[in-house]
């Protein structure tokens, strides 16, 4: 895939991230501050139903109560975090899907996979929307309608794969295979920019 190809994708992750962010995060912070201030007040509760004991037993309940509100609303605020970034790869997913046919591929982007099986001929698989794209312009591409004896169907949201005449070599140029090797990348820097400011909540 050309790099515009790769910076779309990058650029649609990224896209969604700032507008969700906000509310997934901010709904999770407000509900971990209540549960410490809930655990703080039934601390101040028990202070006072503990007067007739010593001060340092009820002093030591009320941390104990707290330190525990303290690492379920932490638990609470991390799951949010991982359920916001699963949302944004979803909706990229979703986004990707939509595409139209005339961006979901391109001449480089085909040469780009026959390349990989070398000097020879082979097939191109694009998802059922694209093939009457992908046939009309490999068809005024003579360099490609030399080298490409089919096109067929694809079950995938966007790109190309090729495969040599025999079979036996593919080359996946799909959108999905991109995405995979994108995200590994991409993932610190959609942390980062989600949960910028909140360094150490992680």
């Amino acid at each position: 895939m050309s790099a515009s190809s790769m910076d779309r994708i990058r650029e649609a992750i990224l896209a969604k991230v700032e507008a969700e962010a906000q509310q997934v995060i901010g709904d999770a912070e407000r509900k971990s501050q209540q549960e410490i201030e809930k655990a703080r007040k039934l601390h101040d509760i028990r202070i006072e139903e503990k007067k007739r004991e010593t001060l340092q037993e009820a002093e030591q309940e009320g941390a104990r109560v707290v330190a525990q509100a303290s690492i379920k609303a932490h638990q609470n605020l991390s799951a949010a975090k991982a359920d916001a970034v699963a949302k944004i790869v979803d909706g990229v997913k979703k986004s990707l899907a939509e595409i139209p046919a005339d961006k979901g591929f391109s001449p480089s982007l085909i040469a780009e996979a026959l390349d990989g099986l070398g000097g020879g001929k082979g097939r191109v698989y694009v998802p059922h929307r694209d093939v009457k794209k992908a046939r009309a312009l490999i068809k005024g591409d003579k360099k490609l309608a030399d080298r490409i004896v089919e096109v067929r169907e694809l079950d995938s949201m966007g790109g190309v794969v090729t495969e040599d005449v025999e079979g036996k070599v593919r080359i996946d140029n799909t959108f999905e295979t991109r995405l995979e090797m994108l995200l590994p990348k991409l993932l610190p820097e959609i942390s980062e920019e989600l949960f910028k400011g909140r360094r150490g909540e992680s």
